[in-house]
């Protein structure tokens, strides 16, 4: 009897570590980390309430707040919406995503801050889609958004800005070794900085179809940077009704495999290149705005399809 006992009392605290976990929890600048993460008795930080967190669910912010640095691992969705929610992540990371390969992770309404110090904003590892709403990132010294996969995957960012100061540092840098990253950025802002948007597939793959990495760049306005954007290797980089201005080199295709494709954007003032002198492709479908710029290479006119 002792035995059945013990046994059952065992499978009830496992059963109460598995529903223990919320589908939403939410945080407080006045919370404490030892709470549930309730309504009426939040967490502390975002590090804090994830664990309390059931795979799928959410975290939501109830005032304004520092929430501090956390790492994800599974399919969740932090939503800061109607307050003024962030993190500061002086020397290290603000968001590491390292998820499950069919995980779906969502940022909404962030403001991540390296304050000069920080290494990158948010760093996707592992997962399988990345979604980052209406967030502002500044101060990091490396990059503001890395994606450094070895699987596929799927990245959006919508309604987003990204700040230096440090112009060694990038905006958005997209890498896969062995896969497809497949990227959508709209509405985003990216200034001050060394490279804008990155885009590279490895080049010991650069043959492969499946190493090619697709980012489709819309509405946004990418400025006063040294390079706004560029692709390298296999990347292939589609940018519509966007400005491109004001940096030093707008728009290269870096590698003779790389390809960038121009519609209504406007490429004005890049005192060294508009259109940079890469090995790769720039081919526009003839109603873009280019001018003012110290110099441009010849790009390929085709029609629209």
């Amino acid at each position: 009897m002792k035995k059945i006992f013990i046994c059952y009392l065992i499978t009830l605290l496992c059963q109460i570590a598995v529903f223990g976990q919320a589908t939403r929890t939410w945080v407080s600048g006045v919370g404490d980390d030892a709470n549930p993460c309730s309504r009426t008795a939040p967490c502390k930080t975002f590090a804090g309430a994830i664990s309390k967190t059931a795979a799928g669910g959410e975290i939501s912010v109830l005032d304004p707040g520092g929430y501090g640095a956390v790492t994800i691992t599974k399919a969740i969705t932090i939503n800061g919406d109607g307050t003024l929610a962030g993190i500061l992540s002086a020397g290290t990371n603000g968001i590491n995503v390292n998820a499950g390969v069919n995980d779906i992770v969502v940022i909404r309404n962030i403001s991540i801050n390296g304050t000069t110090s920080g290494l990158n904003g948010i760093r996707f590892l592992a997962g399988g889609q990345l979604h980052i709403e209406n967030c502002s990132i500044s101060g990091f010294t490396t990059k503001g958004i890395d994606v450094a996969k070895t699987a596929a995957g799927i990245l959006t960012v919508e309604n987003t800005s990204i700040n230096g100061p440090s112009t060694a540092a990038t905006g958005i840098y997209i890498s896969t070794t062995s896969d497809t990253i497949k990227a959508t950025l709209n509405n985003v802002k990216i200034s001050n900085l060394g490279v804008g948007i990155d885009v590279v597939a490895d080049a010991s793959v650069s043959a492969n179809q499946s190493a090619m990495n697709f980012v489709t760049i819309t509405n946004s306005n990418i400025s006063n940077n040294s390079t706004a954007i560029r692709a390298k290797n296999t990347a292939q980089i589609n940018i519509e009704n966007s400005n491109v201005s004001n940096n030093s080199t707008a728009i290269i295709a870096n590698d003779v495999a790389s390809i960038i494709r121009l519609s209504n954007v406007n490429i004005f003032n890049n005192n060294v290149f508009g259109i940079g002198n890469g090995l790769g492709k720039v081919i526009s479908f003839g109603n873009n705005t280019i001018a003012g710029n110290a110099a441009n290479k010849p790009m390929q006119v085709i029609s629209k399809q």
